[in-house]
């Protein structure tokens, strides 16, 4: 089955890109990036970026606001950025595995819309090696950092275990975040 990318959701205030593959059977479902309630995504967004106190390990663990508006919201507030690497592709199920014949978003063209996004964190392997294969390195981009970050996917890896694992990874987008 073919399916298609969301468009983005940014505004002038972002600093970081989050990239990732293409929406899951979920999110296709919901209409909203990250929209399988088992994703990891905006529990982690919120864990780095909460407000009302407590640490990131604690507040990972409280559910998000159910509304996509308000999660968007404290999304951009917090000069964050979503898109997907893949435009659209062919896929059975949601596993990044099963995606075929792709063809990409163009993410040059949002960069220069966007001048503001100094870095481009991406949500897993797939989302890297396929932005890699059609843009090229960092080279391509001068003064944008490229994060290759675990999965926000619940599926236990070699490396990511846990929700707090991956935390700890996708702590190095915060600075990008806070940059004037």
């Amino acid at each position: 089955m073919r399916i298609h990318s969301f468009p983005p959701v940014v505004d002038e205030r972002a600093r970081v890109l989050i990239a990732g593959t293409a929406p899951s059977v979920k999110s296709l479902e919901h209409r909203q990036f990250y929209g399988h309630k088992q994703n990891y995504f905006w529990r982690i967004v919120y864990g780095l970026f909460g407000e009302g106190g407590g640490d990131a390990n604690a507040r990972i663990h409280q559910p998000p606001p159910e509304s996509y508006e308000e999660r968007v919201a404290f999304l951009q507030k917090h000069r964050l950025a979503l898109w997907d690497v893949i435009a659209s592709c062919e896929r059975e199920g949601s596993l990044d595995a099963n995606i075929r014949d792709e063809s990409a978003n163009d993410i040059p063209g949002l960069l220069r819309r966007y001048p503001g996004i100094r870095c481009i964190a991406f949500n897993g392997s797939k989302a890297w090696e396929t932005f890699r294969k059609v843009h090229g390195t960092e080279k391509v981009f001068p003064g944008i950092s490229l994060l290759k970050l675990p999965s926000t996917s619940p599926i236990p890896t070699k490396h990511m275990r846990s929700l707090e694992d991956r935390l700890a990874a996708w702590k190095v987008i915060v600075p990008y975040a806070e940059r004037s």
